[in-house]
């Protein structure tokens, strides 16, 4: 008779974390600026047609980095949540909060079981409210760990060249304008020399509070990004 070999419960989590790890970092990084009027989405991102930003509900964002075929399940995922609860009980219903504690269910059984490989993503979730000081933004990584976080957050790629850029040079109450040029210039650091991302290879979507609409997300087309940076 074949004798099993034994991993510990411990190596078996690290190699699980460090497959994950890989897969997210092959990919460019996304990041979320919170401005004076509304909280901006910026991914380097050539594609014209596979996004990885959208729109969940009224006033709630997602972005997400890793495999496609996978935050794309996940994002479905929470736009079908997101319906059922405003269609059952009230739209005020749903929250930025419930959406990622449902996602951090999902991404943490599916990387606790034996079963089947972890989804090699990472997102963000993030609700506009009435002023800067109400708006929430979660990051959830791969193991279904979420951070609520302020101001602004990178993931994916290479991001303590991009996570220092902005430690050094953001300020509360940018314009969306001077937000979108911070945001380019830390995606342009996530090499070992400084480069040029130009608009075209960028997908930039706000949450913007001065819309009349009930939905606030809103996507920026290549002509109007071009025009924000003054290329």
């Amino acid at each position: 008779m074949t004798q099993q070999f034994y991993v510990s419960p411990e190596q078996l989590m690290k190699d699980r974390a460090d497959f994950a790890r890989k897969g997210i970092a092959r990919g460019r990084s996304v990041t979320v600026v919170q401005y004076a009027d509304g909280i901006a989405f910026v991914a380097e991102n050539p594609s014209q047609a596979l996004h990885k930003i959208s729109e969940i509900y009224d006033r709630i964002g997602f972005a997400a980095v890793g495999r496609y075929n996978e935050f794309e399940n996940l994002r479905i995922a929470g736009v079908r949540l997101a319906d059922l609860r405003g269609y059952s009980y009230d739209r005020r219903d749903v929250t930025g909060r419930s959406l990622a504690n449902a996602y951090a269910q999902t991404l943490g059984t599916i990387f606790s079981s034996g079963g089947e490989k972890p989804y090699e993503v990472e997102l963000f979730v993030a609700e506009l409210g009435a002023d800067p000081e109400a708006d929430q933004i979660y990051r959830l990584t791969y193991d279904g760990s979420v951070a609520d976080v302020r101001g602004w957050a990178v993931m994916g790629g290479t991001t303590e060249s991009v996570e220092q850029w902005f430690t050094d040079h953001y300020t509360a109450g940018l314009d969306l304008g001077a937000a979108l040029r911070l945001a380019q210039s830390a995606l342009g650091h996530d090499d070992a020399a400084p480069r040029e991302v130009p608009a075209t290879s960028l997908e930039v979507a706000v949450l913007d509070r001065t819309r009349s609409q009930l939905r606030k997300f809103k996507r920026l087309p290549d002509a109007v990004v071009a025009e924000l940076l003054g290329e």
